[in-house]
This record gives C-alpha cells, sequence and structure tokens, in this order.
C-alpha cells in the first residue's frame, strides 16, 4: 500500500469516526486495539490489510472503500529472495480446539495471541450466536472469552458453522450442557470424504447418539450412559482425540483414552484442561488418562504454543528462494522428522538453543537457513501420526522437491483427494505427475515462471501455490485465496516484509 494510499484511507477513516462522534479511543475499543494504533492509522502511517478496513467501515458504519463483494486475489512479481526474520505465529488448529474448549468452562477464558485468522472467525461467529461474549483485547490478539449461563442452542450461526469443519468439536463440551441439540453440517476444506464416525464411536461412551437430519446432526445424549471401560479410538486422529478429551472433562471420573493423538493442539488442549482443574496424565503419548470434574467455573488465562505448520510453511518459503532468513519461535519437537529429512536432501541451516513457550511446555527454537543444494531423498516422503512427519506438513515437500535434484515420491494416504492439488504446480514450470489418487512424483530441478492459477480449495496445496509463486520468474496471479486467510494470518503481508512483491487485489464490477 503506498504512502498517498494510506494517506487518503486515514483520512477517510478520520472523517467517518468524527462524523459518528467517536473519539480514537472509542473507535480503538470497538476494534480492540489500541487509541495510538488508531492515530498511526488516520495520520496514514500504518499497513492496512482489506479485513481491517472492512472492521473499521463496520465500526463506523460507513464503506471507507467501496470494493467489489468478490474474491480476494494475489499479484506475485518474481523471482523472490526473502531476508530479515519473522516470528512463528500461534497454533490455529489449538486455537480452534480451545475456542471449542471454552464452552467447557462458565468462567471468563483469556486465550493469548491467538491466529486472528477466518477459521478463527467464523467459531467465534458461531459462539457469539449462542450468547458467548467475546472480546479482542488488544493489538496482540488476546481473546476475552465469557459464556453465558445458559447457551443459546437452537440460535447457532448455520452460515458460519458451514464455513468451518471445526464446529465438529462442540460435540465433546456441549454434550453435557444439553440432551438434545442440532449441529449444522462442518465445512471447512475439501479434502474428499473425511468421516465423522470416529468421533461418534469415542462419543457413544458418554451416551452422545448423531443422527444426520436435513443438513445438520441431530444430537441426544443418555445421561444413564458412561464410560466404563477404556475409550479406543478407530483411529489417531487430532479432533477425535480433542472431541474424546473434552466429553471427559466433566465426566466426575476416569477416563482413559487409547490410540489418542499426541500432536501439538492436543497437547496445548491438554495443558488448558488442567488449568480448568482436569486432570490428564500421559500428555505427549497414545494413553490419554483423564479424571473429569462434575463444574468447571474458573477464570483461565492460557497462552497456546506456536505453530509448526506456518513455521513449516515459512521454511519453504525460505528453502524454495534460496534465501537465508531467521524464523524465531519455532516449535521444534512437532518438526523434528521433517527438520531431519530435509537435512537428508541438503538443508543447511542454525538453530539457536532450546528455550520454552508461553504455555510453560513447549519446547522452541530460532532457525536461520542457508544457501543450500538440494537433492531427492533416497526414499518417499509419508506422513505419520506424531512423533512422524505431520500430514499438514507433507505439502510442503512437493514445493521443496521442486527445486531439488531428482526424482522425489509423495504418499499422502490419508485424504482421497489432496494430493491432485499439487500438480498445479506443474502451471508455473513444475514437473509433477500424479500416479493416483494419493501419490505424486516430483522431479527437479525445475525453474518456475510466472501464470495465472484459480488457488486451490485445500489450504496447505493452496499455500505451495503460492510459495511455488514467489521463486517464478514473471508475473504470477493466486485467484480467490479465502482458504490462505482461513488458516494464515496476513501471510502475504508478513512475506512482503521479508522482501516478497505479493499484491491483493479485487476484480473491479462495474
Amino acid at each position: 500500500m503506498s504512502d498517498g494510499y494510506k494517506d487518503r484511507i486515514g483520512n477517510l477513516i478520520r472523517d467517518a469516526r468524527t462524523h459518528r462522534g467517536l473519539t480514537q479511543a472509542q473507535l480503538a475499543e470497538r476494534l480492540g486495539t489500541s487509541q495510538s494504533a488508531i492515530n498511526r492509522i488516520e495520520k496514514g502511517q500504518q499497513n492496512l490489510t482489506l479485513e481491517m478496513i472492512a472492521r473499521i467501515g463496520a465500526a463506523v458504519d460507513s464503506e471507507i472503500v467501496s470494493l467489489a463483494a468478490g474474491p480476494v486475489h494475489l499479484r506475485i512479481t518474481g523471482p523472490t529472495t526473502l531476508s530479515g526474520s519473522i516470528d512463528v505465529k500461534t497454533s490455529k488448529n489449538a486455537g480452534v480446539a480451545l475456542l471449542c474448549a471454552s464452552l467447557l468452562n462458565k468462567g471468563r477464558t483469556v486465550l493469548r495471541r491467538v491466529a486472528r485468522i477466518e477459521e478463527v472467525n467464523r467459531l467465534i461467529e458461531v459462539l457469539n450466536s449462542l450468547g458467548v461474549q467475546t472480546r479482542w483485547l488488544n493489538e496482540d490478539n488476546d481473546l476475552e472469552i465469557v459464556p453465558p449461563r445458559e447457551l443459546k442452542l437452537d440460535n447457532v450461526d448455520e452460515e458460519a458453522a458451514r464455513r468451518t469443519r471445526s464446529v465438529i468439536m462442540f460435540l465433546g463440551p456441549l454434550l453435557h450442557r444439553a440432551e438434545n441439540f442440532d449441529l449444522p453440517y462442518a465445512g471447512g476444506c475439501n479434502l474428499g470424504e473425511r468421516t465423522v464416525e470416529p468421533h461418534m464411536t469415542a462419543l457413544r461412551s458418554f451416551g452422545l447418539e448423531v443422527k444426520a437430519n436435513e443438513g445438520a446432526y441431530h444430537a441426544s445424549v443418555d445421561r444413564k450412559i458412561v464410560p466404563g471401560r477404556p475409550i479406543v479410538l478407530t483411529e489417531r486422529g487430532d479432533t477425535v482425540t480433542e472431541n474424546a478429551l473434552m466429553a471427559a472433562a466433566l465426566h466426575p471420573g476416569t477416563t482413559i483414552i487409547r490410540n489418542a493423538s499426541s500432536n501439538y493442539m492436543v497437547q496445548d488442549l491438554c495443558f488448558y484442561l488442567q488449568r480448568l482443574g482436569v486432570q490428564v496424565d500421559g500428555i505427549g503419548t497414545t494413553t490419554l488418562t483423564v479424571t473429569g470434574v462434575e463444574d468447571i467455573d474458573v477464570d483461565v488465562d492460557y497462552a497456546p504454543s506456536e505453530d509448526p505448520i506456518e513455521a513449516m510453511s515459512l521454511l519453504a518459503a525460505a528453502i524454495v528462494t534460496d534465501s537465508e532468513i531467521t524464523i524465531r519461535r519455532v516449535p521444534i519437537e512437532f518438526l523434528e522428522i521433517e527438520l531431519a529429512t530435509l537435512e537428508e536432501m541438503g538443508f543447511r541451516y542454525e538453530r539457536s538453543e532450546e528455550y520454552v513457550a508461553s504455555n510453560g511446555q513447549t519446547r522452541l527454537v530460532d532457525i536461520t537457513t542457508r544457501h543450500s543444494v538440494l537433492h531427492a531423498p533416497h526414499d518417499k516422503i509419508h506422513p505419520m501420526p506424531f512423533p512422524g512427519l505431520n500430514i499438514d506438513n507433507l505439502p510442503f515437500f512437493a514445493v521443496i522437491a521442486a527445486v531439488a535434484t531428482g526424482q522425489t515420491l509423495l504418499h499422502d494416504w490419508v485424504y482421497e483427494n489432496r494430493a491432485i492439488y499439487l500438480t498445479e504446480l506443474s502451471k508455473l514450470g513444475g514437473n509433477v505427475k500424479l500416479l493416483d489418487p494419493h501419490r505424486v512424483m516430483v522431479a527437479g530441478p525445475t525453474h518456475f515462471s510466472g501464470a495465472e492459477i484459480v488457488c486451490p480449495p485445500a489450504l496447505r496445496p493452496a499455500v505451495v501455490i503460492l510459495l511455488a509463486m514467489l521463486a517464478a520468474k514473471g508475473t504470477s496471479v493466486l485467484r480467490g485465496t479465502y482458504v490462505i486467510a482461513r488458516g494464515y494470518e496476513d501471510l502475504a503481508e508478513r512475506l512482503n516484509e521479508l522482501g516478497a512483491m505479493i499484491e491483493p487485489f479485487r476484480d473491479i464490477s462495474n
């Protein structure tokens, strides 16, 4: 955003604010930010995203900038060399789990440095529709959550609920709050038939039965049914484990969950439950023992740890552009297999001594990437449940393999349809062959060249295309980038701070 443009926007915001009779402090309170930030905005000294301009417009009841209602696209000029340092933001997946888990608590929850992404926004809209009060406290994205004494379960925001898959994690906490309730069908990424049956299997032990009924899950609870033996999850899924944990938290007995995920977001949820007074043993293992309580009414403050998938995204950005940058606050214990695989491929980097995240548990390091000459790994790359290579990090190896010499086989055995989106790299000059719905062969090295591509509907492949465009010669356009905003906060703006040239725009309609 040019300085002249920022000046004009700032003047428009100041005029709209004064027309509404608001002080800078009052506008700041409405936006959950500081008066000094409003002052900088009005003086044209602050970069603004389209989302922030829209929020300010809503706060002052004025359309600050007339924009077509169409999707946001990105125009990328490359090839890019990145430099500088960047902090990893807190975990998207922990954030959404903790928002759902806040329903367990009748008291006030403050979550620190929440990822301010579209997935979180949709869940907040659903919570608000149930009567939960939420408030952004400051520019650090600290979020206050205060539930009502009685949830308005018949008032759920269906449109918001259908735009997030995470709403399925309301089942665990809500089964203790009502004997009958409806949840709209979950949405989110288009990754094939991701069944909800594992959730049902886990929660039946607490008396929950769910029937699909005209676009909604109709849930009924038989209070006489309680876990009589260990719950064995039929898949070691993250959200399935989280649902079982939340159901167990308000069951005043001991629940054993076997084949549990020990992934990063599950660990953050466990640490939060401990702050609520729930006893959780076995954190970081596949057997969790939960001693729940009948009622939770405490004021709690919790800071989720950093996002290993965002950290991997930034590593991939550095590798494909052959850039030397420092990535701070990397949750190293959830990236060790990925880094070991990259080292085998010839990746060079330095890392700091370990230090502890704000949750008091997760180990962090700072990583500085170095110029590297990469070659294909000796074996295929495939994900496994933690502590294996994270399923969400697998797509980044497609764009990394494209700049490495040799052939790399990627096996995405979890999702039926995600691998197919990686073939979009071919439009930028990549050599990517789809062998079947789960496997792709990537040959390199690649000299990417600019192209116009419609954003894939799956989050991680969408970011993979964006990263390849950073390395591509010429101008690229990535169309319809809402899916990226679902999982990343201000990604384009933050990459620009490292030297990228990414310009958001919308099609102008007559």
